[in-house]
């Protein structure tokens, strides 16, 4: 039994007539008069009563009705449900790091043009991000790099200058640039192996030859940051709002120089809704002045 069986069941029985029925459904008489021979065929019975006057319904049309009509109200009210809630709600993912400026200002903006857009918003690593995109747990992610597969596409949005951070009491604060192996034999304070950072801060060290002393691995930029002011080490991070107020220094690489790129992504092997597609348009014209 198909639900488009059950619309044109409830045309004929309210109408009692099939042409005028096939008419109100948009088909031909002659595709109605099918329709509704099949599903008694499928059911077993007689639905109707038919003679050259009217289309009246039998006994079992009568329990059919009762079902049919509830059936395709719960059907309308779930459209008017998705269309007033789901629709106008963006599952949003992205790094912590992001958390504090890039993403705030996207959602800040993006609902002064859209005001009844609501956000579900979940913050994570890229591993776990990724993870939830391609199972479709999130329609969107903002993140500095992606495990990349065939239905995950990726657009750049900005990209970030990395830095050496080191207390103010350091030896290296009097200095404006640094390269990797002048902190070789510091403590490294950074995040934990699975962020996109720390994955991008071990392909630095590598180039420059050095493998860095851990200390410690954290989940979060702003801890890493308020670590190295606490003289517990140094560290390699983008200069993000509000580390400004730390007793910090923050040091230019000169080799090698280094920026993480942050992008949005999506999976797409799904439609977008219209909504999301429209916010991820914006988030990608927002920086493309900026590139």
């Amino acid at each position: 039994m198909e639900f488009q069986q059950l619309e044109y069941f409830l045309a004929i029985a309210h109408i009692g007539n099939f042409t005028k029925a096939a008419k109100s459904v948009s088909i031909t008489q002659s595709a109605l008069s099918r329709s509704i021979i099949r599903l008694e065929k499928e059911l077993g019975v007689q639905l109707l009563n038919r003679n050259a006057k009217e289309v009246t319904l039998t006994n079992y049309g009568e329990m059919l009705l009762t079902h049919a009509e509830r059936i395709v109200k719960e059907e309308t009210a779930a459209k008017m449900e998705i269309d007033n809630s789901d629709r106008q709600t963006i599952n949003l993912s992205f790094l912590h790091s992001l958390g504090s400026y890039i993403v705030p200002r996207l959602i800040s903006q993006f609902r002064k043009t859209y005001p009844q857009c609501r956000f579900r918003l979940n913050q994570d690593n890229s591993t776990i991000l990724t993870e939830q995109l391609i199972k479709g747990k999130t329609d969107l992610c903002i993140c500095s790099n992606i495990l990349m597969s065939e239905t995950v596409g990726w657009l750049p949005l900005c990209s970030e200058e990395l830095f050496v951070i080191v207390p103010l009491n350091h030896p290296l604060a009097k200095r404006t640039t640094v390269t990797l192996k002048e902190i070789a034999e510091e403590s490294f304070i950074t995040l934990k192996p699975f962020y996109g950072l720390r994955l991008l801060a071990n392909q630095l060290f590598d180039m420059a030859g050095v493998i860095p002393h851990i200390e410690f691995e954290g989940d979060e930029i702003v801890t890493v940051a308020n670590l190295v002011a606490a003289d517990l080490g140094v560290s390699l991070i983008p200069m993000i709002p509000g580390l400004d107020r730390l007793n910090l220094k923050f040091l230019k690489l000169s080799s090698p120089h280094c920026r993480r790129t942050i992008g949005i992504a999506w999976d797409t092997s799904r439609i977008l809704p219209p909504l999301v597609y429209k916010f991820q348009k914006f988030a990608l014209d927002s920086f493309s002045s900026d590139q």
